[in-house]
């Protein structure tokens, strides 16, 4: 008996995500728990393991395609190579169950191999419900079953195999119905550069094309496939193939979904459900770089801690919201509400977009804690698997524009926040002290902020505030 896993909600209220890269094939064997594949939603990757320990019998979507929840994503055969109740070899994660799960559970472990808590096959019914999209040709590699004929209906003739035409090419780089062999990432790579498949030589050692093939086809390197012929019947030439790889070269098309779409959202209701209003403040921030450098030298916070003038410009806004509480709120329908705890949001540019994790609790934190959740949320942000709980419940960011070298900005306001700090690049410029003009560690701050929360006094108070704590940072230490 077959068994196919669909995608399964993960958690985070959302309806569907992308397959980003599948870590099993056909015909492998998996163990209950063993990573699947790594999806990506509108928040972050989450890799997803198996729900059962079997062999895989075939993957039902390719790399690259964006599934709804409930969408079968692979089939398991039914026979399970590692041992089942039914073969009298079951695994120690099926037998520890046992008694507990009772003989339904049996039953289903027996026909489908050990069974993850929360997913696989129910005992209670065999039957499964269509599968979404019907009729859409099945990805290669994967045995879509025969459907049962009527009693009345004669059996189909088997198809015959055509006889290639003089001069065309036998080579097993393409299938008996002219589709060129070729695994999914390859063919998506195909399909962002423009090239079709059926015009590239395949070099791979089954026959197959690689990636190498698709980029020498894009960049007019390689020889195009012998005798292919176009839908239309006609033979493609080397020159049509070099004319798609250089369109291919001079435009670059995002698929805009994931994350990017997510943030673009988000910003787009900001934008226009908030008035926003921004103010500016240079800031002579020496004695922090000076006390930054002192926290570097003498590793006061811990050998592994990471510092960095971030970590005194988040301590600054814990600070100095504190002494202006009503920035760390939001509107809530015909409610503001203020709060009297901080989850600092740092904004993080990724390779799947931007994303606004937050440090949760910062207003209790000492430097070591701060410096450690910076550390943490930074590393997560980076491997692109920050989980949605902490993408959800800040109350105030901060988006550090200075290491991208800018000074300043005017950010736009993180959904259910009332404001957001930018934090610009430090140069030496030169400055008034008392009555002489000399170099001194400059930024600029700018704070945006929700106008039906927030009047101007408020915001410039906060502004001033954190200002003053980077002055001087021993005023953060109290």
């Amino acid at each position: 008996m077959s068994f196919e896993f669909p995608l399964p909600d993960v958690g985070e209220g959302l309806t569907e995500a992308d397959i980003v890269s599948w870590k099993v094939a056909a015909g492998d064997t998996v163990t209950v728990n063993q990573i699947l594949v790594e999806i990506e939603t509108a928040k972050s990757l989450v890799e997803l393991p198996s729900p059962q320990a079997g062999l895989v019998e075939a993957l039902l979507v390719e790399d690259g395609q964006t599934v709804e929840v409930g969408t079968p994503i692979i089939r398991f055969g039914g026979d399970d190579p590692l041992g089942s109740p039914a073969s009298g070899g079951a695994s120690e994660s099926s037998a520890a169950g046992g008694d507990a799960q009772g003989s339904a559970d049996s039953e289903s472990d027996a026909e489908g191999g050990a069974t993850l808590v929360g997913y696989g096959a129910k005992a209670a019914s065999s039957k499964r419900r269509p599968r979404k999209g019907a009729g859409v040709p099945a990805p290669a590699g994967a045995v879509a079953p025969a459907p049962a004929a009527p009693a009345a209906q004669a059996a189909p003739a088997p198809a015959v195999e055509p006889t290639p035409a003089a001069g065309a090419s036998t080579s097993p780089s393409t299938a008996s119905a002219g589709k060129p062999l070729a695994k999914p990432p390859v063919r998506k790579l195909a399909k962002d550069l423009g090239i079709v498949l059926a015009t590239v030589a395949a070099t791979g050692s089954r026959g197959e094309v690689t990636r190498d093939d698709v980029r020498a086809a894009a960049d007019g390197t390689g020889e195009p496939a012998v005798g292919t012929a176009s839908p239309s019947g006609a033979a493609v030439s080397a020159t049509a193939s070099a004319g798609v790889g250089s369109t291919g070269e001079l435009e670059e098309r995002i698929p805009f979904k994931g994350v990017a779409k997510m943030m673009a959202k988000a910003m787009v209701e900001s934008a226009f459900t908030m008035p926003h209003v921004t103010e500016f403040l240079d800031v002579d921030v020496t004695e922090t770089m000076t006390f930054v450098r002192k926290l570097k030298s003498t590793k006061f916070l811990g050998e592994d801690i990471k510092v960095s003038p971030l970590l005194l410009v988040a301590k600054a806004v814990a600070w100095a919201v504190a002494r202006n509480p009503r920035i760390n709120s939001c509107l809530e329908g015909e409610e503001i509400v203020v709060k009297k705890y901080v989850n600092l949001g740092i904004a993080a540019a990724t390779p799947r977009g931007l994303i606004v994790p937050n440090i949760k609790g910062a207003h209790a934190m000492g430097l070591t804690d701060l410096a450690q959740g910076i550390q943490d949320l930074t590393a997560l942000a980076r491997s692109g698997k920050t989980p949605p709980a902490d993408q959800s419940g800040g109350t105030i960011t901060i988006t550090n524009v200075g290491v991208f070298g800018v000074d300043a900005g005017t950010p736009i306001i993180n959904p259910g926040e009332a404001a957001i700090l930018a934090f610009g690049q430090i140069r030496k410029k030169p400055w008034v002290v008392g009555d002489e003009i000399v170099p001194r560690d400059i930024t600029t701050l700018s704070v945006s902020a929700d106008h039906r929360v927030v009047d101007g006094e408020i915001i410039s108070k906060f502004l001033a505030d954190v200002g003053r704590g980077l002055e001087d940072p021993t005023l953060l230490l109290a």
